[in-house]
């Protein structure tokens, strides 16, 4: 399978990583979930983010995890990297991409504050992977770090393994604005996916971005909206995406949303259990009512978009 490039599109979601009930990986639900995102229409898959709880898991895990996904898909890998060091970082990566992995991403660390640090991060990032290609992931929400359209375009021209943004800016539109008229005008111009559960996906795409990189638990939704889009229908982009939002942001709360969107993939039948590995909590059976509600007006209006 070719690296990852600056023509990637579509959707990449974000998997989750299985455990049972115990807390011990579950590598059976892994093909699972694997053959569950590939039906629904994932483009590829990116493993090992912050909501596939990869600071959770132990070196040998994260191998495991990384050789079970790509064994099982037929879809391009991506592999989250990001980690204190750059050591931890160039050592993953080159496992990762000999296992299969067409590209890595990397989040910067919380101790960057100005543009020139982070400037000069990602050319340690860059010139640490070599030839492989990364995924410049941009979540201040989570890491504090602020990035600029200015800064990311900087990055772009001195790292030419930089070919994709993850965009997970809130408030962010007006950056991919900034970024794809710069490259309308000459700069480089790489993919741009965007995350935040899927939240303003038809405004995204609207404003240039090429897909989506994120895990909301009905995939579905996300190839249907870009299709829609493609096909130049922007009012049908926005009704379907308008019947799974009640969803989209109950699953969107911070320190709520990874046991949302677990609980409803094992409904699903995409993973076999919901368990979020310690110190994460299951959710109330309150929280559980709400969901079952929401998900049964879900199945009623799709019936009513679909015909």
């Amino acid at each position: 399978m070719k690296q990852l490039d600056e023509t990637a599109r579509g959707v990449f979601t974000i998997a989750v990583t299985p455990f049972k009930p115990d807390g011990a990986l579950d590598l059976d639900s892994v093909d699972q979930m694997v053959d569950f995102y590939a039906e629904k229409g994932a483009t590829g898959l990116t493993i090992l983010g912050i909501m596939g709880e990869a600071g959770k898991l132990s070196a040998d895990e994260s191998e495991a995890v990384i050789r079970r996904v790509v064994a099982r898909s037929n879809l391009p890998v991506i592999v989250g990297v990001s980690a204190p060091g750059l050591a931890a970082i160039g050592s993953l990566a080159d496992t990762a991409m000999s296992i299969g992995a067409v590209g890595v991403m990397v989040a910067p660390p919380w101790s960057l504050r100005t543009d020139a640090q982070i400037v000069d991060y990602y050319r340690d990032v860059s010139e640490t992977l070599g030839d492989i290609p990364f995924v410049l992931q941009d979540f201040p929400l989570v890491t504090n770090v602020v990035i600029s359209a200015e800064t990311v375009l900087k990055i772009v021209e001195d790292c030419p393994n930089c070919v994709m943004l993850k965009h997970e800016d809130w408030p962010g539109l007006d950056k991919i604005t900034a970024l794809r008229a710069a490259s309308d005008a000459g700069a480089r111009r790489i993919s741009i996916l965007c995350g935040n559960g899927g939240q303003f996906l038809p405004e995204e795409l609207r404003r240039g971005a090429d897909g989506a990189m994120t895990g909301f638990a009905y995939p579905e939704m996300m190839a249907k909206v870009i299709a829609a889009h493609d096909a130049g229908d922007p009012d049908r982009a926005q009704d379907i995406f308008d019947a799974y939002l009640p969803i989209v942001r109950y699953e969107s709360q911070p320190g709520l949303g990874l046991a949302v969107r677990k609980y409803i993939l094992a409904r699903r039948g995409a993973i076999a259990h919901d368990t979020i590995r310690r110190p994460g909590k299951p959710l109330s059976k309150a929280t559980v009512r709400d969901l079952e509600f929401l998900i049964a007006r879900l199945e009623r209006r799709l019936d009513a978009v679909q015909s």
